[in-house]
């Protein structure tokens, strides 16, 4: 459904699609993060999603005051898991508040699997 905000020169829609896109990029741009996986595991195996379908380990709930972000990550084998988690939540809700105006309540992370390859 997205957001839709009027402003005095007119209305701006934002589609839950590049709230999702926004939050996937910021999340990918963190230290730790491997990349992002798909909601649904297959067999028990996270797959890591392509630059160009990041929206797609993103699930974004929009109500009238907020947007609720929910990530699926892999995060990069050795790295602290809870400040990773910190990292992304911090950096997820600064980007989005600054590039859409939301207000952003929660993001909530889960950790899909734990990847060899290193962290940003």
């Amino acid at each position: 459904m997205g957001k839709e905000i009027t402003t005095e020169f007119g209305k701006i829609a934002i589609t839950d699609e590049v709230i999702a896109t926004i939050a996937g990029v910021a999340a990918t741009e963190c230290y730790g993060i491997v990349g992002m996986s798909a909601r649904r595991l297959k067999d028990g195996l996270a797959e890591l999603l392509g630059r160009e379908n990041l929206s797609k380990g993103v699930d974004v709930v929009v109500d009238q005051e907020s947007v609720v972000v929910n990530l699926n990550v892999v995060i990069g084998y050795g790295t602290r898991i809870s400040e990773v988690a910190r990292m992304v939540r911090e950096k997820v809700k600064y980007t989005l508040e600054n590039a859409t105006g939301l207000s952003v309540s929660q993001v909530n992370i889960t950790v899909q699997g734990v990847n060899s390859a290193t962290g940003k």
